[in-house]
């Protein structure tokens, strides 16, 4: 007989106990993680409203705090429109100084860079060559004349020969021709005698002008010639002196409306960077065409220029006063603010809040805006401070130092009209 082996066969309620502790445990580990997920819920929405109550204290703390800004008076005054555009300084005469006679160069008798007046002897021709042909031109003049006398003494004996009938008519008439033929020669030699003296005038090279000297362009010595496609010197005239600017084309109808009736418009020359003012002029030119390239509109200045401070070929920067805006609202640059909704300030009321007020700026000039709705004269707006400040905060206002902020010209600038792209 097979014995069975007592070890090999698990008491059945072993099985069982194995069953319900594996059961157990997988409840308790659930039981855990459970717990483990509620806490965690719990922290992030304790945190959450921890968070959100700081936000709030803070948004109260900010609402409730006075925040400095600086402030300037909206004001109302008369502000010139301006008009800006880069351009360069162009001599009002350059002259070429030639010879019109040939000769050698004797003497130059002016220094390079050297102030002349219209007249001043310049260069000077060897004058012998002309001297020599004056005097035979005035030898000829005299010996014509002496003939042209003693033909017209006998053009008189053979007129009363002939009204007597003592000579031929044609005698007389032959007389009359010689008469005439040394008139003529003698007009011939003042004729030659003119011209002697207009080559010795030439040989006497002046300015043409007033102006400044150049560099030396021939040295003394040398053989000049009328033909000679170079010059002596080139002469300058600097006072008065051109400035060309250009201009957008969309200006142009604004220019042609303000010089109707030959109104003449003031222009302002003032250095690249825009801060020396260097001269002022009138308006001279507007070119009669448009550059179909750039879209601009060439124009040309005239400047008094006694001390020279503007020079030919100088870049500059020339302003054209277009007109005078009368009582116009005025406020610092400062204040206009920008935003998705347009333009806007921040104006701070009798209260001390800042409230935001929607504007229409109508020109710009420098660090002034001229406003055309939005705000009234008066008003105090926020020209400092704007980032740290939100509609209906509470303010500490302090005015602006250094005069006053709105006043037209004070940062020097021109006015433009908004949207000009300048």
């Amino acid at each position: 007989m097979i014995q069975e082996n007592p070890i090999s066969a698990a008491p059945p309620h072993t099985a069982d106990l194995t069953q319900r502790r594996s059961w157990v445990t997988r409840v308790v580990l659930l039981v855990i993680l459970a717990l483990l997920v509620t806490g965690g819920v719990m922290l992030v929405r304790a945190r959450a409203r921890a968070a959100a109550a700081q936000a709030a204290a803070a948004a109260s703390a900010m609402q409730n705090r006075i925040i400095p800004v600086t402030t300037a008076d909206v004001v109302q005054r008369d502000v010139p429109v301006w008009l800006e555009g880069l351009g360069n300084v162009a001599a009002f005469y350059t002259v070429t100084v030639k010879t019109q006679v040939d000769g050698r160069i004797d003497k130059v008798l002016f220094k390079e860079g050297q102030r002349v007046k219209k007249g001043d002897v310049l260069v000077q021709i060897d004058p012998r060559p002309f001297a020599i042909q004056l005097e035979s031109a005035q030898a000829a003049i005299a010996r014509d004349q002496a003939n042209l006398k003693n033909a017209r003494l006998n053009l008189d004996r053979y007129k009363t020969l002939s009204q007597q009938n003592l000579i031929a008519v044609q005698q007389f008439t032959d007389q009359q021709s010689s008469v005439d033929q040394l008139d003529a020669q003698v007009r011939a030699d003042q004729a030659t005698i003119d011209a002697a003296r207009l080559n010795l005038d030439y040989a006497r090279i002046t300015s043409p002008i007033d102006g400044v000297t150049g560099v030396r362009l021939v040295d003394p010595g040398n053989v000049v010639h009328a033909t000679d496609t170079g010059g002596l010197v080139v002469v300058t005239q600097l006072d008065p002196i051109a400035v060309f600017f250009t201009l957008p084309e969309d200006d142009l109808p604004s220019i042609s409306e303000a010089t109707a009736g030959g109104a003449k418009l003031d222009v302002e020359a003032l250095s690249r960077d825009g801060d020396k003012p260097l001269g002022k002029g009138t308006l001279s030119v507007i070119d009669n065409e448009i550059n179909q390239q750039t879209a601009t509109i060439r124009l040309k200045a005239i400047f008094d220029n006694p001390q020279s401070m503007l020079w030919p070929n100088q870049f500059v920067k020339a302003r054209l006063h277009l007109q005078t805006r009368q009582n116009a609202v005025v406020v610092p640059a400062a204040a206009v603010q920008h935003g998705p909704n347009g333009t806007f300030a921040y104006v701070v009321g009798k209260d001390d809040t800042a409230q935001v007020k929607p504007i229409d700026v109508l020109a710009t000039q420098g660090d002034v805006a001229v406003i055309k709705s939005g705000v009234a004269p008066g008003d105090h707006v926020v020209i400092e401070g704007q980032a740290q400040i939100r509609p209906g905060a509470h303010v500490s206002p302090k005015p602006a130092s250094g005069g006053d902020p709105g006043k037209p010209g004070a940062s020097g600038e021109p006015a433009k009209p908004a949207g000009s792209g300048r």
